[in-house]
């Protein structure tokens, strides 16, 4: 495995009279080379400090990391062969693009043909060219985080970390530079791990997601696979929206999970676990499963709240007292159901994934 993190533990000192912090909490994880690996949580979960300790700003109080077979537990940052994409860029303000980018180069005596070849290739890589004697207080917030990027990437090293790089642009700036970094990185094929809270960021970004919380992995998978088939409630909830609904198995027929879930019977598909009849079960349904009908459905439903968005309507939608999240992205159905209107509501079935017990 190219890069790989085992049993790695990071406690912070007691200061102030608190406790010890465990921060990073027995977490294991192998990234293949020219991977793109997302560290998704909130905030306190521990991701900026695995991203950290992989690059030597922290060392881990258990565990060991290796790179390309090597441990570099001890090795100061300079020495393993890494690059840094801060959430602040770090852009040098006295130096120009030209010489912003080149920084790490001079610092290494390359000479002035290799120095411009190498500014010249990584300019063209992130759309820079013409820009070269620009001052950063000159240059939009998109520019300024390609001169942090081009900086990082000129290094050549073996792997790029980037930690919360996107933060600080706004919407639409944001949406354009993921699809540029996506398109540099697999370019390049550099190994990259990336740090976000931003769930959009990192199913847009990733070969796979690394999901974190309390300092700990609760799920590694693929983009789809995390969304469609979370392994815990915290996954479920945390990586887009989920309605969480109590359920009973009453028995299967061929290749259905035959199952009671308020009130009424869903044939559910595509189940590989075996579930005992009369067991207790939680399905993860996402508002884009539910199907809202003027006459029919599965259930008998109240709408309490609807959202006009544009692209999609969001429904508040009660069923036997539980309250449902719906999202309606039809563009033939423009009707809005108000709230109080009493609607037919049903669930694609095949799509209900049911979490295993926690």
């Amino acid at each position: 495995m190219f890069l790989s993190l085992k049993n790695l533990v990071k406690l912070f000192p007691p200061r102030g009279g608190s406790t010890e912090v465990l921060a990073v909490n027995n977490i294991s994880l192998d990234i293949n080379k020219g991977e793109m690996i997302t560290l998704l949580g909130p905030s306190g979960c521990g991701k900026t400090t695995t991203l950290r300790l992989i690059a030597g700003f922290e060392f881990p109080t258990q565990g060991y990391i290796s790179l390309d077979g090597q441990r570099i537990n001890e090795l100061p940052p300079h020495q393993r062969d890494m690059s840094m994409v801060f959430q602040s860029y770090a852009i040098f303000p006295h130096l120009n693009v030209f010489e912003n980018i080149a920084y790490g180069l001079n610092v290494q005596r390359v000479g002035k043909k290799e120095l411009r070849e190498r500014v010249a290739k990584v300019m063209e890589l992130v759309e820079l060219e013409g820009l070269e004697n620009r001052a950063p207080n000159q240059l939009s917030g998109g520019q300024q985080q390609r001169v942090a990027l081009s900086r990082a990437l000129i290094m050549e090293p073996k792997v790029l970390l980037m930690d919360e790089p996107l933060s600080n642009l706004d919407a639409k700036l944001r949406e354009q530079m993921r699809s540029e970094i996506r398109r540099i990185q697999q370019t390049l094929g550099i190994t990259s791990v990336y740090v976000t809270h931003d769930q959009i960021e990192a199913m847009t970004l990733s070969d796979r997601v690394v999901v974190m919380n309390n300092g700990i992995i609760e799920q590694v998978a693929p983009p789809q696979e995390v969304y469609r088939h979370p392994r815990t409630s915290f996954v479920a909830d945390f990586i887009g929206r989920a309605n969480f609904i109590n359920g009973t198995v009453k028995g299967v027929e061929d290749d259905a999970l035959i199952t009671e879930a308020l009130g009424q019977t869903l044939r559910l598909t595509g189940i590989h676990e075996s579930h005992s009849i009369g067991s207790q079960i939680t399905l993860v349904v996402r508002p884009e499963m539910v199907r809202l009908h003027d006459q029919g459905g599965t259930y008998t439903g109240a709408v309490r709240q609807a959202a006009y968005l544009g692209d999609q309507i969001d429904y508040k939608v009660e069923i036997s007292g539980q309250l449902l999240d719906v999202v309606e992205s039809d563009p033939t159905h423009i009707k809005i159901y108000p709230a109080g209107t009493q609607i037919g509501v049903s669930f694609y079935e095949s799509c209900i994934h049911l979490l295993s017990p926690e």
